[in-house]
């Protein structure tokens, strides 16, 4: 039986598309998640794995559905293997796996360390440009919660006995926020 999982990222993001290509496959059942795919506690993956018995054959829309490290794509078709399960991906880079014929295990392993590779740039990447903005003296992050003119009027106001938590109040922040702007 071809046993289907689709994952999104974010709430705003449609899951129709994978789950209409799930069902053109023939799958009688999709598992469904909507979470990052660094993400170890999915529970729609852990309930199509655990659905998957021998003979069956883990169907998903992409690869990187599944995940995103070397280690976690192959832990999952090694789990497949144990139960005598195989894995097919329909479409991308990885649309020639099919875990059930050795090409498709050996594809498997080369689109799995490919997958690694770009997610290994793109945190480098990410590095990169993180420390360009530190130079350059540019906040780096999350946006601040208090710029700098209510920092001024949080300062004026605690100068005229105004406690911190009223303060913090006032401007819409945490006790806590307003302390670490503050320093």
């Amino acid at each position: 039986m071809k046993i289907g999982y689709a994952r999104v990222s974010a709430e705003d993001q449609n899951l129709a598309l994978q789950l209409d290509a799930l069902e053109a496959e023939g799958c009688g059942q999709a598992f469904q998640d909507t979470a990052s795919g660094a993400s170890s506690n999915r529970k729609g993956l852990a309930a199509v794995l655990d659905a998957c018995a021998a003979g069956d054959v883990l169907t998903v829309w992409k690869l990187d559905r599944l995940g995103r490290s070397l280690l976690d794509l192959v832990g999952l078709a090694e789990a497949l293997k144990a139960r005598d399960a195989g894995l097919k991906v329909l479409t991308g880079a990885g649309a020639s796996i099919d875990t059930t014929k050795p090409e498709g295990r050996l594809f498997f392993a080369m689109f799995a360390a490919m997958a690694e590779f770009e997610r290994e740039l793109i945190r480098e990447r990410t590095r990169a440009g993180m420390s360009a903005a530190k130079r350059r003296v540019m906040h780096v992050g999350r946006p601040r919660k208090l710029g700098p003119d209510q920092l001024d009027m949080a300062a004026q106001l605690m100068a005229s006995d105004r406690s911190q938590r009223e303060v913090a109040k006032a401007l819409g922040a945490g006790v806590s926020t307003l302390r670490e702007a503050m320093k």
